[in-house]
């Protein structure tokens, strides 16, 4: 699920295609009419629908929608890879899905906190360190348990867009990471927090 160029969708669908991850996308949903993530999707033959949100106000309806249009290809995993709008799990996506943000959780999250307002915030807060975090989804923005993250740093003479660009790279390394524990069977959450079993003995 998207809402703009679909940039992480392609870097997850170009690891598939290395034989790095073991997954197949079967749908891809934007909330966005004209995201060009669509056509990324459309090219690739996966298909690809807009539920755009402006056309509903109610977030409940517009969550109806989404859960409609998942429901045909038996989802088993929900990517929020910069999808804008609140993902509602319904009993039947918990531990299932997961959200990148660009900042390192708990810091700079949250609702108003995405694109390039959170790197904004930390260029303004003075941090040294920032990051991509992945995290599994819950009913809140950016408050699910964490299950990858990666720390980069922030120079003195960076921009919103040189700070973009290197965590761009990070979410790049996390994302296909976190798609692949899941299809391990790696993953686990107990008392609000991840734990990711060792694959040694397979």
């Amino acid at each position: 699920m998207l809402s703009g160029n679909g940039s992480s969708l392609e870097n997850l669908l170009e690891h598939i295609d290395a034989g790095q991850v073991d997954a197949e996308v079967v749908v891809v949903v934007s909330s966005k009419e004209k995201a060009f993530g669509l056509e990324r999707a459309r090219r690739r033959g996966i298909p690809a629908v807009a539920v755009p949100r402006r056309r509903y106000p109610d977030g409940k309806e517009f969550n109806d929608r989404l859960h409609a249009e998942l429901e045909p290809y038996d989802v088993e995993l929900v990517a929020l890879l910069g999808f804008l709008s609140l993902f509602e799990l319904r009993g039947r996506y918990e531990n299932r899905t997961f959200n990148v943000h660009p900042a390192l959780i708990p810091a700079f999250c949250g609702d108003g906190f995405y694109g390039s307002r959170v790197h904004r915030a930390v260029l303004e807060s003075g941090v040294k360190v920032s990051g991509a975090t992945v995290h599994l989804s819950d009913d809140q923005y950016d408050t699910g348990p964490i299950l990858l993250q990666e720390a980069v740093p922030v120079l003195q003479d960076d921009s919103i867009e040189t700070l973009a660009a290197r965590v761009q790279e990070a979410e790049r390394r996390l994302v296909p990471r976190a798609v692949q524990l899941f299809a391990e069977d790696r993953i686990r959450v107990k008392d609000g927090r991840v734990r990711i079993e060792d694959d040694s003995a397979g």
